[in-house]
């Protein structure tokens, strides 16, 4: 069984002068904390609330199961649908062609009606469902999209491609690091990335996600470079501190000296290892150990 151990975070910013309806797919936490959500509703019940804006998320891969790769669509997809921008950065010759497999949002109302209508037995929790959307949550979330309103953290169906109007007219970034000889230009674009979030006054307009995937796998050119990859990392964290974003890198451990493991560890603000399960336990996709 996975089991959790919450990290104290002292991410806060005064936000007392932004009015919600502009902040889309933003929640508020504890002691002014705002948090985007990972696109796992369970995910964001245990990191309480989702991943804090200014924190830097390390995801351990497991070399059994491509489990992270459903967190870092999840967390893509969920930027997407609330109209935040992305900076996507893979190991891939096409990164742009990941896009295609990101999943899409299930229709909640459709589904949850769907099913309330083919069982009578459901009406009395239906009375009960709508007094919990209107009286239960005091939760202050808001998105606009299309016209219409979305979750903070919605429920996504891996069968279904995110549907094309999310992706165009979006601000998404791909960035192929597989022949990078050096970290310098993926550094520059996170840097420039940075800059549409700044938090100096403490309002924010917008929040932006950037997802790093396999940092360092070994067909990039850059793997062998140990201090080059941690100076990055180090930089990573300190420039995403003065913004309004988050950033997942997933990176395989087992390629990594344990030391230098460990250092990549200690620089994460929320750091998640992703394993696989027994066969008995076929009903669950996966399984997230907060560290």
């Amino acid at each position: 069984m996975a089991t959790s151990k919450s990290r104290t975070s002292s991410f806060s910013c005064n936000l007392t002068a932004v009015p919600l309806s502009n902040m889309p797919g933003l929640k508020y936490g504890a002691n002014g904390t705002v948090f985007i959500s990972s696109g796992i509703p369970d995910l964001d019940k245990i990191l309480g609330g989702g991943f804090a804006l200014g924190s830097l998320v390390m995801v351990m891969e497991d070399a059994e199961a491509p489990h992270h790769m459903l967190l870092l669509r999840n967390f893509m997809s969920q930027g997407l649908v609330h109209k935040q921008p992305l900076l996507y950065a893979s190991p891939s010759k096409d990164p742009k062609g990941f896009l295609g497999t990101l999943p899409s949002p299930r229709s909640c109302k459709v589904d949850k009606d769907k099913s309330r209508d083919d069982d009578p037995e459901q009406e009395g929790l239906r009375i009960a469902w709508q007094y919990k959307k209107y009286f239960g949550e005091h939760q202050q979330t808001v998105d606009n999209t299309r016209g219409g309103k979305h979750e903070y953290c919605n429920d996504f169906d891996l069968r279904k491609p995110l549907e094309r109007h999310f992706l165009s007219g979006q601000h998404i970034d791909c960035v192929s690091i597989l022949h990078n000889s050096d970290l310098v230009a993926l550094h520059d674009r996170c840097a420039t990335f940075f800059t549409q979030f700044p938090r100096n006054d403490g309002s924010i307009a917008s929040a932006g996600r950037i997802a790093i995937q396999s940092f360092c796998a070994p067909q990039c050119e850059y793997s062998n470079l140990e201090w080059d990859m941690l100076s990055f990392i180090r930089s990573l964290r300190s420039m995403i501190r003065s913004s309004n974003a988050v950033a997942v890198v997933t990176f395989p451990p087992s390629l990594l000296l344990p030391s230098v493991s460990k250092r990549w560890q200690h620089m994460a603000d929320t750091l998640l290892s992703v394993r696989a399960i027994p066969v008995w336990m076929a009903d669950f996709m996966n399984s997230f150990k907060l560290l």
